[in-house]
């Protein structure tokens, strides 16, 4: 068969599964399965496919058409234009979640961090924790994940990435493996916060494929972020800076939270690049 009417029919089937841009998604997984870049995919649109890639591709499609995530698929997402691999032990990296480290580091430029370590809760795939590593260079990170098969994947990228000399990884329920002393000038964190009834609203590829204790924050989706609120502040530095990805529903309800506690103030929710509140963000006093 020929690569050109692969994608084609590849295209069809996907649009017809219902799958958002399907054009870029049967170019990502036929180059997957042919170890070509875009350009190169494109370049060899006429070229005739091999019995033994056409095998590999069909079943690689059917699982897509299944709705698994297609870097569950292909075991790897781009993210800080840096490539990470994935499993279904992990949430796969999101554009928002940059959004957050472009707001983190934007402000540390503006005002400073005071001398100490960082520290990322829910470490997931590791891609937080690294690009921390890489941007902010003269600081050591800690990454802290309950999951032991999600902190396995985070190894491996931080191994990747050449971060290992700068990253100590912990496994522990939020802050119950660190000391309760005043160490940490920044913290960050993309904790669960999905209420338990919205995950039948998510798509497919969410709802039935990516772990579900990264996702669901209890019945209102804030247990999580209420623990943080009450665990974050003893170990973190005066001046030391806080910040989580939230959904965009609970924003008055996160800094209620965060205001019920005297140790932290300037608290705010920035939007993300959809006008959506997205970024939390507080000082510890």
């Amino acid at each position: 068969m020929i690569l050109k009417q692969l994608y084609l029919e590849s295209v069809q089937r996907l649009a017809d599964a219902g799958i958002a841009e399907p054009e870029v998604e049967a170019a990502l997984l036929l180059g997957h399965v042919l170890s070509y870049s875009r350009t190169q995919f494109f370049l060899a649109l006429e070229q005739e496919i091999s019995p033994q890639y056409l095998t590999l591709f069909n079943t690689l499609l059917s699982r897509r058409l299944t709705r698994e995530p297609l870097a569950y698929i292909t075991g790897e997402q781009e993210f800080w234009s840096l490539p990470f691999a994935v499993s279904r032990a992990v949430l796969i990296p999101r554009p928002e979640t940059e959004e957050l480290l472009e707001k983190i580091f934007a402000t540390v430029r503006q005002v400073g961090l005071p001398p100490g370590p960082v520290l990322d809760l829910g470490v997931g795939s590791g891609a937080i924790t690294v690009v921390l590593a890489r941007e902010l260079s003269d600081r050591l990170v800690f990454g802290v994940d309950l999951s032991l098969a999600a902190l396995g994947v985070a190894r491996g990228n931080i191994l990747r990435h050449q971060g290992q000399s700068r990253v100590l990884l912990l496994n522990a329920d939020w802050l119950t493996a660190i000391k309760q002393e005043e160490r940490f000038a920044l913290v960050v964190s993309n904790p669960p916060y999905i209420a338990t009834a919205a995950m039948e609203t998510l798509q497919p590829e969410v709802r039935d494929f990516e772990p579900h204790r990264a996702l669901v924050g209890g019945v209102d989706g804030l247990s999580d972020i209420r623990a943080l609120a009450a665990q974050v502040h003893p170990i973190m530095l005066a001046g030391g800076l806080f910040f989580m990805e939230i959904g965009a529903e609970p924003q008055e309800a996160v800094l209620k939270i965060f205001s019920s506690f005297p140790e932290y103030d300037r608290l705010q929710v920035h939007p993300d690049l959809a006008g959506l509140p997205r970024i939390f963000q507080a000082r510890r006093c």
